[in-house]
C-alpha cells in the first residue's frame, strides 16, 4: 500500500448517528465553534495553557491514525506509513498537507520531514476567533504529526512549525525531527508535548487497538467455520510504467494505416487497446470486432470476405463481410493464432493487396480496411513449427504490441478496482458504492490470472453480494481473499525476520539493548518480537 492510493470513501461507513473508521469512531467539527472554543481556552486558561491542550489533543489524533493505518494496511515501506499521516490530514479536511522533504534513516535511525500546510483549518480558526496571530499558532496540526511520526517510529519526534497563515504568511510550514536531532532548539517546544503524561496513554491506546485487532479477527474466523465467504472509452489513470510505455507506442503507431498485432494474456485487455488505437487513428469508418477463435472454417470465411448467395447450404441471399462492413475504419481480428492455414492464405491476399473475393464469387473487390490482430498464443513459435504462415505473420506484426499481465502492473490495480466499482453502482443502481480500504492490500496481492477481466468479474460479484453499499473483504471471492501466494510471502517473510532478529541477539551476547540498537528498533518492540517467538532467552 502506498499513502497516495488512500481514499476517504473508501475507510470511512458514513451512517445516521455514527461515522466509523474500521472500529474508531469519528466525528466533524464546525470551524466556526472550533474557533470559539479556542477563544475560550486562551481566555479562561491562557494562551500557553491553550496551546498545550490543543497540541495534546493532536498528538493523541495523531497516535490513533497512525495505529489504524497500521492495523488496516501493509504498507510498501515504513516511509509510505509516515507520508499516510499528512495524507490524512489532507483527506479529512483540516489542511493540505503536501511533503517537502522527507530523509528516512535505515531503521528509521534518523528522521527529519518537512512539510506544507496550505489552507490550515487551524490557522482560519484562529484568525477568526482570535486575529492575527504573534507566533505559529497550529497547535494541533504540529501535535497530529508529532503523534503520528512519533507512533510509526516508536520513538518521540515533534514538530515545530516555523510559519504559519495565522501570522500574515502565504503558508503554513513545519518541521519534524527526534529530539537528537533538534538539541537544544527544542526545550521552548517540549513542554506543549508533555510526552511523560503521553506515554502511558500511549500504551493504553496500542492495548485497546490489539484487543479490537483480536476480535475482529475472533469475528472473521466465525464467518469461516460457518462457510461465509470472506471497456471504457479511454483508460483509466495509468500507474504502471509498462502499460503506460504501451499506450505511448499504440498512440505513436495509431495515426498510420500500418497492421498491428496486439499480444498478451487472456483478459489483459487487447480489444480495448485496439479501440483505442481506432479513435485516434483519424479514419472515419467503424470499429468492427470478430473472434477468429470462435467460429469454424467455413463459417468464418463467410464472416470475413462474404459469400454470394447459393454459395453453401443454407446461403440463401449475398452477405457482406466484415472486411467490407469495416469499409474506412479497423477491423480487429481477436485470436488470430487459432485460423486454419486455408483462411490464413486468403487473409494473406487480404492484407497484402487490399482486396477479397466473397465466397461463390471469382470477382475481387477492393477494400479500404485497417486491420489489427490480436491472439494469447506465441505466433512467433506456431511460424517455427509451421503451423502459422510466416509471410502472415510479418505482415500483420508490422508494429507489435505485448501487453503486461495485470501481475506485472500492479500500480494499475487500484484504479482499475475503483473505476469498475463506480460503474457497477451505476449498473447495478447501487447509490455510493464504494470499496473498504481493507480491500486494497488483498486486491493488490492477488496474481489474478484471469488479468483485467477476472477483476471487473470479481468486483460485480462483490456488488452484488455487498452490504450498505460498501465491499467489504468478505464479499470478495475467496479466491482472491485466500491468496496462497500471498500467505506463503508472508510467512516467509516473518521466519526470515524472526532468524535475524534472533541471529543479531546472540551476537550481541543476548543483551536485548544493544540488539534493539543495532535492529535499529525500540527495546520494547524487541521485547514485543521476542515474546511472540516464545524465545527463552535472558537479558
Amino acid at each position: 500500500m502506498r499513502a497516495e492510493d488512500l481514499r476517504l470513501e473508501e475507510m470511512l461507513v458514513f451512517k445516521e448517528g455514527a461515522i466509523d473508521l474500521h472500529g474508531r469512531r469519528l466525528v466533524l467539527h464546525s470551524v466556526d465553534a472550533f474557533a470559539q472554543f479556542r477563544k475560550d481556552l486562551v481566555e479562561m486558561a491562557g494562551a500557553a495553557r491553550a496551546r498545550r491542550i490543543l497540541t495534546r489533543f493532536g498528538y493523541f489524533w495523531g497516535q490513533a491514525d497512525a495505529a489504524a493505518m497500521k492495523r488496516i494496511f501493509t504498507w510498501d515501506t515504513p516511509a509510505e506509513w509516515l507520508l499516510a499521516g499528512p495524507r490524512m490530514h489532507s483527506l479529512q479536511g483540516v489542511t493540505r498537507a503536501v511533503v517537502k522533504r522527507l530523509e528516512l534513516g535505515e531503521g528509521g535511525a534518523t528522521f527529519e520531514m518537512e512539510v506544507l500546510w496550505h489552507d490550515s483549518g487551524e490557522a482560519e480558526e484562529h484568525s477568526l476567533a482570535l486575529g492575527r496571530a504573534e507566533e505559529p499558532a497550529c497547535w494541533m496540526l504540529a501535535g497530529y504529526a508529532s503523534g503520528y511520526a512519533s507512533f510509526c517510529l516508536g520513538r518521540p519526534v515533534y514538530f515545530v512549525e516555523r510559519k504559519c497563515r495565522a501570522c500574515g504568511d502565504a503558508v503554513c510550514l513545519a518541521v519534524g525531527k527526534d529530539a537528537a536531532g533538534w538539541g537544544d532548539e527544542l526545550k521552548p517546544h517540549l513542554p506543549y508535548f508533555a510526552a511523560e503524561d503521553i506515554e502511558g496513554r500511549i500504551l493504553a491506546l496500542t492495548e485497546e487497538l490489539r484487543r479490537k485487532t483480536r476480535e475482529i479477527d475472533r469475528q472473521r474466523r466465525r464467518l469461516e467455520e460457518v462457510g461465509a465467504t470472506p471497456g471504457a472509452a479511454g483508460f483509466v489513470e495509468v500507474r504502471s510504467p509498462a502499460f503506460a510505455r504501451v499506450i505511448e507506442l499504440a498512440s505513436r503507431a495509431a495515426p498510420y494505416d500500418s497492421s498491428i498485432l496486439i499480444t498478451g494474456e487472456s483478459g489483459v485487455g487487447k480489444e480495448v487497446l485496439a479501440r483505442h488505437i481506432h479513435r485516434l487513428s483519424g479514419r472515419p469508418g467503424p470499429f468492427v470486432a470478430l473472434n477468429c477463435g470462435a467460429l469454424p472454417e467455413t463459417l468464418l470465411e463467410s464472416e470475413l470476405f462474404g459469400h454470394k448467395a447459393g454459395a453453401f447450404t443454407g446461403a440463401t441471399h449475398d452477405r457482406a463481410g466484415q472486411f467490407e462492413e469495416a469499409s474506412r475504419g479497423v477491423l480487429f481480428l481477436d485470436e488470430i493464432g487459432d485460423v486454419s492455414p486455408a483462411v490464413q492464405l486468403k487473409l494473406l491476399r487480404a492484407v497484402q493487396e487490399r482486396e477479397i473475393v466473397r465466397l461463390g464469387e471469382n470477382r475481387p473487390r477492393k477494400v479500404d480496411v485497417r486491420v489489427i490482430a490480436a491472439t494469447n498464443r506465441p505466433l512467433a513459435r506456431l511460424v517455427r513449427e509451421g503451423r502459422f504462415r510466416e509471410d502472415l505473420y510479418y505482415r500483420l506484426a508490422v508494429i507489435e504490441i505485448d501487453v503486461p499481465p495485470l501481475r506485472e502492473r500492479r500500480e494499475d490495480i487500484l484504479p482499475l478496482a475503483r473505476h469498475f466499482v463506480e460503474r457497477m453502482g451505476r449498473k447495478l443502481k447501487i447509490a455510493r458504492l464504494r470499496l473498504d480500504g481493507r480491500c486494497a492490500d488483498i486486491l493488490h496481492s492477488y496474481p489474478w490470472p484471469g488479468n483485467i477481466r477476472e477483476l471487473q468479474n470479481a468486483l460485480e460479484r462483490a456488488a452484488v453480494l455487498c452490504r450498505d453499499a460498501l465491499i467489504r473483504p468478505e464479499d470478495l471471492p475467496p479466491t482472491v481473499v485466500r491468496n496462497p501466494s500471498a500467505q506463503d510471502a508472508a510467512q516467509t517473510l516473518a521466519e526470515a525476520e524472526r532468524a535475524h532478529i534472533l541471529a543479531v541477539l546472540k551476537q550481541c551476547g543476548n543483551n536485548r539493548t544493544l540488539a534493539a540498537r543495532r535492529l535499529g528498533i525500540g527495546p520494547a518492540t524487541l521485547w514485543r518480537r521476542l515474546k511472540s517467538y516464545d524465545a527463552r532467552i535472558g537479558s
